[in-house]
């Protein structure tokens, strides 16, 4: 079982960041990432976009080959200190068993983005990396007034200063306290994960979730089925995100999403903190997956704390 996690170098000013997207297609979203590369030169560094981010193939963002080179180049790349992906979608699960890590453990490098990124987070964390769960360049509005939040925890978090949290109180914690690794990402992508070699071993650890556009009882389904998997069973702690979009079914479930985690996990006494700002929401806080961090849970706050 992996321990300490690699932590890239953090970025200073004239570092590379490269633009790449492993999933789903950038369709009229050039304005985005015209944004983003000159929110990251207001920041001193430099921005290099792969050359298949605006391809199309069907859903994705070019092909799986195409998609693949552009991220494993961008990985293998001495000069590249961090790698952006410009959205999420569907398809990242599909190109991680082309990745090779043999030059990117001579020279490791943040990797940032959030839902269906969660896969690769995945796979970082059992190549032994910490990498960074963060706004996307899609994220970006016309206003950067709108993300303020979100973009000001993710530069914070790359240049190495990463913000603890106190999150608002709900009567639905459930009080403690614990420290581990920070490891998780989307609901569904987690569950994805289930049965292959980037399933996370979650020993010892905390996990946060988030999700977006679900029935509730997909959500339930999903946290069975990991709960029968043995998904929890060492867990120390649980940090719920945003469920964001949720839908309705014909049938309704009958109680809020916070009661039915509450409920799948009730056999369990680990510390559950919900109200994350973090997910598919304009506030989306930046998280360092693999980073141990210390979490206090009670009704009126909890607070996340990251060490060094």
């Amino acid at each position: 079982m992996i321990t300490d996690l690699i932590q890239p170098p953090y970025l200073k000013a004239g570092d590379t960041v490269a633009i790449v997207a492993p999933s789903g297609i950038l369709k009229n979203r050039e304005r985005e990432v015209q944004q983003a590369k000159d929110l990251l030169k207001s920041w001193g560094l430099y921005a290099i976009v792969g050359k298949h981010v605006f391809s199309k193939a069907n859903h994705f963002a070019g092909t799986d080959d195409e998609r693949c080179e552009d991220l494993q180049g961008a990985m293998d790349d001495p000069k590249i200190s961090a790698i952006w992906c410009a959205r999420g979608g569907y398809g990242t699960v599909r190109i991680l068993d082309k990745l090779d890590y043999t030059k990117f453990k001579e020279n490791p490098k943040w990797i940032i983005g959030y839902s269906d990124i969660t896969a690769l987070h995945n796979q970082l964390h059992n190549q032994g990396f910490e990498s960074l769960h963060a706004l996307m360049c899609v994220s970006l509005t016309k206003d950067l007034s709108e993300v303020e939040t979100s973009v000001e925890t993710f530069k914070s978090a790359l240049f190495g200063k990463p913000t603890g949290y106190t999150l608002e109180g709900t009567t639905y914690n459930r009080v403690g306290e614990a420290s581990g690794q920070l490891v998780g990402g989307n609901l569904t992508m987690l569950h994805t994960m289930l049965g292959s070699k980037e399933s996370i071993d979650t020993s010892g650890k905390i996990l946060f979730i988030e999700e977006i556009g679900e029935y509730k009882y997909h959500i339930d389904r999903m946290l069975q089925s990991m709960k029968r998997a043995g998904y929890f069973n060492d867990l120390k702690g649980l940090i719920v995100g945003d469920m964001t979009k949720l839908r309705k079914n014909t049938t309704l479930w009958g109680t809020s999403v916070e009661q039915l985690i509450l409920d799948a996990l009730s056999e369990y006494d680990f510390p559950i903190a919900f109200n994350m700002r973090a997910g598919h929401e304009k506030d989306n806080r930046a998280l360092v997956l693999g980073r141990t961090i210390k979490l206090e849970v009670g009704k009126t706050a909890s607070s996340i704390i990251f060490t060094e």
